[in-house]
């Protein structure tokens, strides 16, 4: 059976414990995840600030260690890759940040963040060749490159910045490519252009996409699988369909109803009338969410979600549920569904790119 191209293994992550901050924030706890070698996936990773999304995006692209489990890079642990190996890896597993402008040096002209990759990566190509290879890059993204290059960061848009950080990954072949929150630093206009262009990459050259966002609407519409995530955990994983339509965790709920919906028979600023569905949905733990943002969890007992869930229940507050499978390619992580059947830690990965049936 061939290896996954890149997988993480109930992968934990603290910060703090130090001499001078003894109290430890676990950031990611227990999230697995897993890409496939022969079948490119967008996998989104959804859940509101604080939720562990960004620090979860860092640790598959080995920018820093788990506290514990593994990431694995075709079957081996990235802290056991040679000096080969993790070459390789650093090509193949590209990332795109959230601000355009804090990836640039402000000193050099934008075709150094285009150059630099290419000749360190691919040295046999001639000057010429590095040239027509970013131009192809370039218009990837909907980019001319008599109207891009020569230029400096500040003189650049945060569109055409960001497509700049697309095509950058573009040009090393990727095989994996981590977005985190691309598109929130960008105009709402040019934000359905690069998620198009991400989109048409992946089905095009046929990379796998790993998208890291707060907005489920996106989420939806990109991608083949989710993760919802709230503070450090993993809550659901599944099918996006079937996460967004129909959700079983309370707080996917909580996210799914706090998406707007367009009402074209509202004027503006009439009041929203609380007998109808807006007001339906509006719960205490939905109000709740707005004044109290998750932050992280501090090794606290319990479903982390307890404080804020209308449906809490006593042992919500003395143990985590584990991720139990609730249908045939969702997991749910709540004592709802305590009697459904657990999942090991290679179904909940596998449940990432797809489903059991592709095991």
């Amino acid at each position: 059976m061939t290896a996954p191209l890149l997988e993480a293994r109930q992968v934990r992550r603290e910060f703090g414990g130090g001499l001078f901050e003894r109290q430890r924030l676990v950031a990611v706890s227990g999230a697995s995840l897993l890409l496939s070698q022969d079948r490119p996936v967008v996998i989104a990773i959804a859940g509101e600030s604080g939720s562990g999304k960004t620090t979860l995006a860092r640790l598959l692209l080995g920018m820093v260690p788990p506290t514990s489990g593994s990431i694995l890079y075709e079957g081996t642990d990235l802290n056991d890759l040679d000096r080969q190996q993790r070459r390789v890896f650093r090509r193949q597993v590209q990332a795109v940040f959230q601000d355009p402008f804090g990836v640039f040096n402000p000193f050099y002209r934008v075709d150094h963040t285009l150059t630099m990759p290419v000749a360190k990566f691919f040295p046999e190509l001639s000057r010429a060749q590095r040239l027509e290879r970013i131009e192809e890059g370039l218009r990837a993204v909907g980019l001319r490159a008599e109207e891009t290059l020569g230029r400096y960061p500040h003189e650049l848009s945060g569109g055409q910045r960001q497509r700049i950080m697309v095509t950058r990954a573009l040009l090393l072949d990727p095989k994996v490519i981590v977005a985190d929150e691309p598109v929130s630093m960008v105009d709402a206009s040019l934000r359905a252009t690069i998620l198009e262009s991400l989109f048409r990459i992946h089905q095009e050259r046929k990379i796998s996409l790993v998208y890291i966002t707060h907005d489920l609407t996106t989420a939806y519409q990109l991608s083949h699988t989710i993760l919802i995530m709230y503070r450090g955990d993993v809550v659901e994983v599944g099918d996006v369909d079937q996460v967004i339509k129909a959700p079983k965790h309370p707080y996917t709920q909580l996210l799914v109803r706090s998406i707007p919906l367009a009402d074209t028979k509202r004027r503006w600023g009439e009041e929203t009338d609380p007998g109808g569905d807006q007001g339906e949905a509006e719960t205490p733990a939905s109000t709740q969410s707005v004044e109290k943002p998750a932050d992280g969890r501090t090794g606290a007992v319990g479903c982390p979600f307890a404080d804020r869930c209308p449906q809490v229940m006593a042992r919500c507050r003395q143990s985590n549920p584990p991720l139990v499978l609730t249908d045939p390619d969702r997991a749910a992580a709540c004592h709802l569904y305590d009697d459904a059947p657990p999942l090991s830690e290679r179904q909940i990965g596998e449940l990432s790119y797809g489903g059991l049936q592709h095991a």
